[in-house]
């Protein structure tokens, strides 16, 4: 894992699927399940979804709270 991953969690839309369009750090436990137990594409979407599986697994999702972009308020 490099340290800008994280940033690609907040950043990054999942590009297909149910959730498509979804950012990778809001996808839902059990649909990150699902690929742990048939397995994660081999790309670099792949690696994400890996990542933020563990992530929720583990309970720090709260860990990217601050790298999410803020919104301007206009």
């Amino acid at each position: 894992m490099k340290p800008e991953d994280l940033e690609k969690l907040v950043t990054r839309r999942m590009p297909f699927g149910k959730y498509e369009g979804w950012l990778i750090a809001d996808l839902p436990g059990p649909y990150l399940n699902w690929f742990a137990r048939e397995g994660f594409p081999p790309s670099e979407i792949g690696e994400l979804l890996h990542l933020m599986h563990e992530i929720d697994h583990n309970g720090l999702g709260e860990l990217l709270e601050p790298l999410r972009p803020q919104r301007e308020h206009r």
